[in-house]
């Protein structure tokens, strides 16, 4: 089982959290915060629900984590990848298609992040003989 969390967007991770670092005190109190934040009411497309349990909340973060990406705003981003990776462990992923006009959030629990490779290439020059 993989202790990295990661949010891919058109299967390019743009965040990841390792489960292993421990947050700082300020951190983990914006975590609660959120918590306590999230735990009246919250509306999700036109759906407003009250008390909602972890997934609704999950989705709920995802959303709000996918607006804060597109946005630029890399510090909501992180609070909310962290609030997911900490606050759900199960989830391994948030795997996104942003079609543009249509954006997918699939929250994925079934499946372990694994890290891409990057391969280089050398400028190796071929000849004909």
């Amino acid at each position: 089982m993989s202790s990295i969390f990661a949010v891919l967007i058109n299967n390019v991770p743009e965040l990841e959290f390792d489960r292993t670092k421990s947050l700082s005190e300020r951190q983990q109190h914006f975590l609660e915060v959120m918590d306590n934040e999230l735990s009246g009411q919250i509306v999700i497309g036109e759906q407003v629900i009250n008390n909602p349990d972890l997934h609704q909340r999950a989705q709920f973060v995802a959303i709000n984590l996918i607006n804060a990406l597109k946005s630029g705003d890399d510090g909501l981003a992180a609070a909310m990848c962290s609030y997911l990776a900490l606050r759900v462990p199960d989830l391994k992923k948030v795997q996104v298609e942003d079609k543009g006009e249509q954006v997918v959030i699939d929250l994925v629990f079934d499946e372990d992040y694994v890290k891409q490779v990057n391969v280089e290439f050398t400028g190796r020059q071929t000849t004909k003989h």
